[in-house]
């Protein structure tokens, strides 16, 4: 619990936590319509489109949901020479997010997921990207305005987006986590498959629990907190790692800390779309982290923050006065 005028003092503190977020970013377009007839060529619903919406997605979307709760916030990432890129660097800049490093690549598209909805469901969803690694001379590009955005700014925490498109090689990785950890400046990871065990000393581990059986080959029967105890531990003599919170869908969140393990369970919510969850649970709980240096409270409003942003449909962040008021009414005392 946490006295109503300390959950006041922190939702100001993030208005000057500087965050770095490093990662691969996309748009989303949603393109929406009405759906009451069959397609007489082929068995698929016929979609009338009434209008075209466009949001970001990936670590774009953990960098809005940073800024949605007032951190300055820095991204690093790869677009096209494309329409798309454009589009989705002029989102970004919309919402007051430092755009000065993402860098502009020739032989790269922008990623982009287009989502056909209809009845307030998807129907369909179309991916254009390349998801091969960047080449060498834009890792060295990333890898040097890195070096000089932490030098000049002094971020409280760096995270290391995800999503297997390419801009998280193994050497970015590394170079990055060396990097940081020599300035003394905290990481937060939210990983995916291809590069799961590849971030070895970072300082927050947050896979969900699908990555963590297919990262660490294991099988979890019971969602407890004596088999999830294992599952950090496991990962602690992969990664040597400080923390591990892991996402657990309905069960709730898990963390782990050198002192403390605590299984948090789901508030009850009317689930609309679990898209863009896991980006607002990373970037709430790696902001609240870096604000307090305190997990327990950072893995709980981590965990409402997930569950408000299921109750809308599509990626959308976090609203910062719904977030404190939950906070209170959930937590506070």
């Amino acid at each position: 619990m946490i006295d109503t005028a300390a959950i006041d003092r922190l939702f100001d503190t993030y208005n000057q936590t500087k965050i770095g977020v490093v990662g691969d970013i996309m748009l989303d377009t949603y393109w929406w319509g009405n759906v009451d007839r069959i397609s007489p060529e082929a068995p698929v619903p016929v979609v009338a489109l009434q209008k075209k919406e466009l949001r970001v997605g990936g670590a774009a979307n953990v960098a809005l949901n940073l800024r949605a709760l007032g951190a300055p916030t820095t991204l690093f990432a790869m677009i096209g020479k494309d329409a798309e890129g454009a589009e989705l660097k002029s989102l970004l800049e919309k919402e007051g997010i430092n755009t000065k490093y993402i860098q502009t690549s020739t032989t790269r598209v922008t990623t982009n997921k287009v989502r056909v909805m209809g009845r307030n469901q998807q129907m369909m969803r179309l991916d254009h990207e390349h998801t091969n690694d960047l080449i060498t001379k834009e890792e060295d590009e990333l890898i040097a305005n890195f070096m000089e955005y932490v030098q000049q700014e002094k971020p409280a925490l760096i995270i290391l987006e995800d999503y297997n498109k390419g801009v998280l090689t193994e050497r970015v990785i590394e170079t990055i986590l060396a990097f940081c950890k020599t300035h003394d400046v905290p990481t937060a990871v939210d990983p995916k498959q291809k590069n799961f065990l590849a971030y070895k000393g970072c300082t927050l581990f947050k896979p969900n629990l699908k990555e963590v059986k297919e990262g660490l080959k294991v099988q979890v029967d019971t969602v407890d907190l004596a088999n999830l105890n294992k599952v950090h531990a496991a990962l602690q003599k992969s990664l040597a790692h400080e923390i591990s919170f892991i996402t657990l869908s309905e069960h709730g969140v898990y963390f782990a800390t050198k002192s403390e393990q605590q299984l948090i369970p789901t508030h009850i919510r009317n689930i609309s779309d679990v898209s863009g969850a896991g980006d607002t649970v990373i970037a709430v709980a790696s902001l609240t982290y870096a604000a307090t240096k305190d997990m327990s409270l950072a893995a709980e409003i981590a965990n409402i923050a997930g569950g408000l942003v299921c109750e809308l449909v599509g990626t959308a962040p976090i609203d910062k006065k719904q977030l404190h008021t939950e906070v209170v009414n959930l937590i506070g005392k």
